[in-house]
């Protein structure tokens, strides 16, 4: 049994932004881009990283989980430098819990799926069990 979640907002057409599978504890989240409610992508990688987490964290909330469920992530950056590496790594310890930070990928890319696009965040979360 699958099971999509996609909350308000500004959604990709064709995917779903997150999809819950079997018992519904594991849910796979698509790669969040930091696309804005008005569908604008904001300058610069730190803005785009944050707003990437923020679609990410309520791709989360639509589901009833919190970044503390977060298993693995995963953060693409165009054209990644070194040292890039510290503004990243503040922007995505504000999202997870420090006390239980998830396994997590930073890979480089040649290119996403839209020149302005810098960033792309997905992950795999274990969601909290249900009353």
């Amino acid at each position: 049994m699958l099971r999509s979640v996609n909350p308000t907002g500004t959604l990709i057409p064709g995917i779903s932004q997150a999809v819950i599978v079997g018992g519904g504890r594991t849910m796979y989240l698509s790669g969040h881009v930091p696309l804005s409610t008005e569908g604008k992508v904001p300058a610069g990688m730190e803005a785009q990283l944050v707003l990437a987490f923020e679609n990410l964290n309520a791709t989360l909330m639509a589901a009833g989980a919190t970044a503390r469920n977060l298993a693995r992530i995963s953060i693409y950056v165009r054209d990644f430098h070194a040292d890039q590496l510290p503004v990243i790594r503040q922007v995505r310890d504000r999202f997870i819990d420090e006390s239980l930070p998830p396994a997590s990928a930073l890979i480089g890319v040649a290119e996403l799926f839209h020149p302005d696009v810098l960033v792309e965040v997905d992950a795999i979360a274990v969601l909290p069990p249900t009353n």
